[in-house]
């Protein structure tokens, strides 16, 4: 029996040992690189480039971002002599600080996604008017590490021109007119078109274009606007970049490559200038008028004619009689909507004088017409 206790705990022995098998190899630490940037956008304005993109949250091991570094910017020569795919940063242009993580991860983000900007401004050594500069972001994590750059961007590097000065508005019946002074090009740029480009905003609205000129005029007659709302008018010169076939149009690090179309950088714009555009405008004086006088048996009138005003806001007409020697006075008792109007109220052996006005809708009225007269037998 004793034998036997001892067998069945040397088996135990051994089995207990054998459960314990060889240790695994450890794992490497995670290196927590934030995944690299897919969306990266450029927009210019003169020598102003915003950079947008969408702030990271995984790890290029699908693991939740802990931490986030600053954001390198970098910027070099899109040449196609060159390569236009850039390789590394090098020198950064610039650095985004670390955008804030309990936002974009607190309990209340409900997944949200953070955008993050950055303005850039090219310096003037790489302006050209046949260059153009590319962009890319380098995310960085909490050891200044990254996983590489970002997907690439181009704008066109042209040089861009001032506002023009003297930009003013000038409210009348017809619209706002608007004029500046005429911007003369370098002509040592041909490669590069201008034109200007109108814009106005409503108060508390977004800017709407309404007109793309020729570089050659000073004058711009807007009568698209709205009566009784006040606007913002703004004029930029837009350079356009003649068609190129250079761009590197295959690459997967540039899509944003143009293949032959036409860039056009936008300028900087004027200060802007300020119009209330109140309606103190009377529609034109009707002209034409002409009285007739008809006998149908019992009832005799006088018919009045006269040729349409063609104003967009003309509302109606008033129609004024008086006989010899006496004060005009209005016999219509409503706006007259048509460019006629009967007189009924006539009496044998009398002469009588008519004019007529114009009305718009906000109730600016006209001066009188020319008078017409005609006689009741």
């Amino acid at each position: 029996m004793k034998r036997l206790l001892l067998a069945l705990f040397a088996v135990a022995m051994v089995l207990s040992f054998a459960g314990c098998g060889n240790p695994r190899p450890p794992e490497p630490p995670a290196l927590e690189l934030p995944k690299t940037v897919r969306d990266l956008r450029a927009t210019r304005k003169g020598n102003t480039v915003k950079l947008s993109w969408t702030v990271p949250t995984k790890t290029t091991e699908a693991q939740t971002i802990r931490y986030l570094g600053p954001t390198r910017i970098c910027r070099g020569i899109d040449s196609a002599m060159l390569g236009s795919a850039m390789k590394e940063c090098g020198v950064p242009a610039g650095e985004a600080p670390p955008p804030d993580l309990s936002l974009l991860l607190g309990t209340n983000s409900q997944n949200k996604s953070q955008s993050a900007t950055y303005v850039d401004t090219l310096p003037s050594a790489q302006l050209s008017p046949t260059g153009k500069v590319i962009y890319a972001v380098e995310v960085l994590n909490q050891n200044q590490r990254s996983a590489g750059l970002s997907n690439q961007v181009t704008i066109p590097a042209a040089p861009t021109l001032p506002a023009p000065a003297n930009f003013r508005a000038e409210l009348s019946a017809n619209g706002v007119t608007l004029s500046w002074d005429t911007i003369t090009p370098d002509p040592d740029t041909a490669d590069l078109q201008h034109l200007y480009r109108i814009s106005r905003q409503e108060k508390d609205g977004r800017d709407v274009v309404i007109a793309n000129l020729a570089i050659s005029t000073s004058q711009f007659l807007d009568h698209t606007f709205d009566w009784e709302k006040t606007y913002d008018y703004r004029v930029e010169v837009v350079t356009i970049v003649k068609a190129s076939t250079t761009s590197n149009c295959s690459s997967d690090q540039n899509p944003s490559a143009e293949c032959g179309a036409q860039a056009s950088v936008e300028g900087d714009d004027s200060s802007p200038v300020e119009i209330f555009a109140h309606d103190i405008f009377p529609p034109s004086v009707p002209s034409g008028l002409q009285a007739v006088y008809t006998d149908e048996g019992q009832q005799k009138f006088i018919d009045l004619i006269w040729s349409p005003n063609s104003e967009a806001d003309l509302a109606g007409y008033n129609v004024f009689r008086h006989e010899e020697g006496a004060v005009p006075t209005q016999i219509n008792l409503q706006l007259v909507k048509t460019p006629a109007y009967r007189d009924t109220n006539v009496q044998p052996g009398k002469k009588y004088f008519y004019s007529v006005s114009a009305v718009d809708v906000r109730n600016n009225q006209s001066e009188r017409s020319q008078e017409a007269s005609e006689s009741a037998p």
